[in-house]
């Protein structure tokens, strides 16, 4: 069930890529009536057109309007505006800090000596 659905999801978005040749099948199929009946030039003979003027006017109008239609998916789109260009104003100036007491720090070094000797010692073979 899963494979039918994807084939008829890529056949779906596959279609408008087969569109001119469903368009160049059918004037293949009828080639005989678009020669007598459609072709613009019909009544002239020695250009040997037989519909090809046809074919090409309805493979234009094809591309006219699937180009159209992209254009149109394009401007339709909707835009997602990511920042917003507001001016914030921000004030970097230090502000003056006034103490009630007088702040006292105590701190006290204590010695400390780290085992660099024994961390630094090449290994022995």
């Amino acid at each position: 069930m899963r494979s039918f659905i994807a084939y008829i999801l890529l056949a779906a978005i596959m279609l408008p890529t087969f569109s001119p040749w469903g368009t160049i099948a059918y004037f293949k199929l009828n080639r005989e009536y678009i020669a007598k009946v459609l072709c613009e030039n019909r009544k002239r003979p020695e250009l040997h057109c037989d519909g090809k003027c046809y074919l090409a006017k309805k493979l234009k109008q094809q591309q006219e309007k699937q180009d159209k239609e992209t254009s149109d998916q394009v401007h339709n789109t909707p835009v997602i505006q990511l920042f917003i260009s507001q001016s914030y104003i921000y004030n970097f100036e230090p502000e003056t800090v006034v103490f009630r007491e007088p702040v006292r720090f105590f701190h006290q070094l204590l010695f400390y000596a780290a085992p660099v000797g024994k961390l630094l010692r090449p290994p022995r073979r």
